[in-house]
């Protein structure tokens, strides 16, 4: 074991955790969690190596809990879903995910390893402000994983659910507009990856939310109406990802000495070289150069 953590590489900062999530994501991420006023746990399904996470926990306030779950490359509960484990996220381990945690908390969230369709079982109905979507891509368990968080909500709290519109994940993209169509589901807005809803009234949090968004520079935005529903789409342009406090085991680049300059002649040296006949000349700078 020691040989092994030996090999480890821990993250400096946010942007060293491996894992997709945008600078806008970050930023809406970040906005949601602060903007909602009563309290409410937080929850995420598929947590990977922990990116998300670590930004989610830092809006965690007194008296919340956090909750993960997530496999971590252990067994799958059929099929389809051990062969997108196995394709996908065959070096993804619990111990990568609290080590890349805990570089940046003091203590781990609550841990559920296992398939999101036990967390109707783990968490409590009505309890959480937030939650965070990102487990399998086929449609049945996204299915699924909507449907629970719509019992754990309460009633203002915020999903977000990833990977909505991404080509090599049409399951998410049905579950999610099925949700939209037949279930309820709200949308508040849409960024490249991700699809942030509610099951409450989406319009006040719109209006402060496109506000806020209408002062960035390094912001698209757009409005449009589908099937009854108002979508506010945003994405990012050259955007820098948002300031987010260094692990602790974060070591500042060594500033690399700027080289020194060449010496120069004295003007003296170098008049008296230019008044020698040239023949001489070229033999003394001949024998410099070498």
């Amino acid at each position: 074991m020691g040989d092994a953590q030996q090999t480890y590489t821990y993250p400096g900062e946010l942007r060293d955790v491996p894992g997709w999530f945008p600078p806008l994501d970050q930023v809406l991420f970040s906005w949601f969690l602060e903007r909602q006023e009563k309290p409410g746990d937080l929850l995420e399904l598929g947590t990977y190596m922990g990116k998300s996470a670590i930004l989610t926990a830092r809006h965690l306030r007194d008296g919340e809990n956090f909750t993960v779950c997530d496999l971590f490359g252990g067994e799958a509960p059929d099929g389809a879903n051990r062969a997108e484990t196995s394709k996908s996220y065959a070096s993804l381990t619990r111990q990568a995910f609290e080590r890349n945690y805990l570089s940046f908390h003091d203590t781990l969230p609550r841990v559920i390893e296992g398939p999101s369709s036990v967390i109707s079982g783990e968490v409590a109905p009505g309890t959480c402000r937030f939650v965070h979507i990102d487990a399998s891509h086929l449609y049945e368990h996204v299915r699924d994983d909507i449907g629970a968080t719509k019992e754990i909500l309460r009633p203002e709290g915020v999903v977000v659910l990833d990977d909505f519109r991404s080509e090599h994940t049409p399951g998410v993209s049905v579950a999610v507009w099925e949700a939209v169509l037949n279930r309820g589901l709200r949308p508040i807005c849409l960024s490249t990856q991700k699809l942030y809803g509610t099951w409450g009234d989406p319009e006040s949090v719109q209006e402060e939310l496109l506000a806020m968004l209408q002062e960035r520079t390094d912001v698209g935005l757009s409005v449009q109406e589908a099937a009854g529903h108002r979508l506010v789409r945003a994405r990012g342009q050259k955007m820098q990802a948002p300031s987010f406090p260094r692990s602790r085991h974060y070591v500042a680049p060594v500033a690399t000495p700027a080289p020194a300059p060449k010496p120069r002649r004295s003007p003296a040296r170098r008049i008296a070289v230019d008044l020698l006949p040239p023949v001489v000349t070229r033999a003394v700078r001949k024998v410099r150069s070498r």
